[in-house]
Formats: C-alpha cells, structure tokens, sequence
C-alpha cells in the first residue's frame, strides 16, 4: 500500500490575516506565503510613493527593453551571486539601482 504525503501549500503565514477579504498568494525566496488584505488603502498616495511607482514603472520597462547580450550578460552574473531567487529579480534589482 502506498503511502500519502499531502502537499504543504502553505509554510508560513505573515502580516495581518482575517476572514472577510480576499486571499493573496505570494513566493518568498523557497517559501509560499499566504494572507489577506484586511483594510485596503483609502487615502491618496504622496508625491514621494508617486515617484517610487514611476520609479519602478521605469525599472520594468528597462528590463523588457534588455538585448540579448545584455540579458546574457545579467544572466552570468546571476550564477556567481546569492542573493537574488530568480534571474528576472536580479535584473530587475540591477535596472532599479541605475535609475538611483
């Protein structure tokens, strides 16, 4: 007889969680974390959070307009650090400090 081992979805849960919204799944290094959204946002957003939006509008648009040698490049100095996950997260951290 073969034994059954369940599938852990879930390996930790952070923030705030309760029972009356919606429930968002969310990858964190090798762990799958999970939570809801208790009290969503009711207020404008700052000039400041405004530039950091546009900030990081900026840094994806850079990253999808990478060539091939560029994206060759990023991913070879993907293999020699530990840091980042995933090759698209390293990119993505190298574009945003270059509009610093």
């Amino acid at each position: 007889m073969a034994k059954y081992k369940p599938i852990d979805m879930v390996k930790e849960y952070r923030g705030k969680i309760c029972e009356h919204s919606d429930t968002y799944f969310q990858k964190r290094g090798k762990t799958l974390c999970t939570g809801k959204i208790c009290n969503p946002r009711t207020k404008a957003f700052s000039a400041e959070e405004l530039a950091r939006q546009a900030k990081f509008t900026q840094a994806r648009a850079a990253v999808k307009a990478l060539t091939v040698e560029q994206k060759t490049a990023y991913a070879e100095a993907f293999a020699n650090q530990k840091k980042y996950s995933s090759l698209q997260g390293y990119m993505f951290a190298k574009e945003y400090e270059k509009l610093a």
